[in-house]
C-alpha cells in the first residue's frame, strides 16, 4: 500500500514538474515575442520618423529657392518655416505611440504638408522659378520623399497591425496584461482624403 502510495506521489511530482515546465516556457514564448513585435513597431516608427525628418530637412532649401524668386510671397514663406518650427517639436515616445500621440504628430505634418501645398501653388506664377534647375531637383527629392513618407507610415501600421493582434489575442493577451504590453495607434487617413481633389488645367 505504502509503495503504491509513493508511486502516486512522484507521478504527481512529475506531472506538477511538467506542467510548471511546459507553462514557463510558454510564458517565455509569450513574453519574447511580445518584445520582438514591440521593437518592430519601434523600428517602424524610427523609420516613420526619419523620412518625415528627411522632408524637414529639404525645406530650408526650398524656402531659400522660392524666396529668391518670389521674396515678396512672404507670408506664405513664413508659414512653411512656421509650420515647419512646429511639426519638428511634436516628437512622439516609441513606448507611448498611442491613437492620441500618433495624431497630434500626425496634425502637426499634415500642417506642414498643407503648407508645402500653398508655397508650391505660388511657384506656378513664376516661370523663372519652374525653370531653374536647382528647384525642379528639390521638388523632385520633395515628391520622392513624400512616397516614402506614404511607404513608411503604411509599413508603420502593418506592423503595429500584428502586434496589436498578438497584444489583443487570448492567450497572449494575458501575458500583455501582465507585464504591461499595450496596444498601439495607427496613422489614419485625413480628413477630406476621401474625396478626390478637383484637378484644373
Amino acid at each position: 500500500m505504502k509503495k503504491g502510495c509513493a508511486v502516486i506521489a512522484l507521478g504527481a511530482v512529475l506531472l506538477l514538474a511538467v506542467i510548471c515546465i511546459s507553462l514557463f516556457f510558454w510564458v517565455k514564448s509569450s513574453y519574447n515575442g511580445l518584445v520582438k513585435a514591440d521593437e518592430q513597431v519601434s523600428a517602424a516608427w524610427a523609420q516613420v520618423e526619419n523620412v518625415y525628418q528627411r522632408r524637414s530637412d529639404l525645406i530650408p532649401n526650398l524656402v531659400a529657392t522660392v524666396k529668391g524668386y518670389a521674396g515678396h510671397e512672404s507670408s506664405t514663406l513664413e508659414a512653411v518655416t512656421e509650420a515647419r518650427a512646429n511639426a519638428t517639436k511634436i516628437t512622439v515616445d516609441p513606448s507611448d505611440l498611442s491613437e492620441e500621440a500618433i495624431a497630434r504628430y500626425q496634425d502637426a505634418q499634415g500642417e506642414l504638408g498643407q503648407a508645402l501645398g500653398r508655397l508650391l501653388m505660388i511657384t506656378e506664377n513664376y516661370p523663372d522659378l519652374k525653370a531653374s534647375q536647382n528647384f525642379r531637383d528639390l521638388q523632385a527629392q520633395l515628391e520622392g520623399t513624400e512616397n516614402r513618407i506614404a511607404t513608411e507610415r503604411m509599413k508603420f501600421n502593418e506592423t503595429a497591425r500584428g502586434y496589436n493582434t498578438m497584444v489583443r489575442s487570448f492567450p497572449t493577451n494575458i501575458i500583455a496584461s501582465i507585464f504591461g504590453f499595450n496596444t498601439k495607434g495607427y496613422f489614419k487617413a485625413s480628413e477630406g482624403a476621401d474625396t478626390a481633389p478637383e484637378v484644373q488645367f
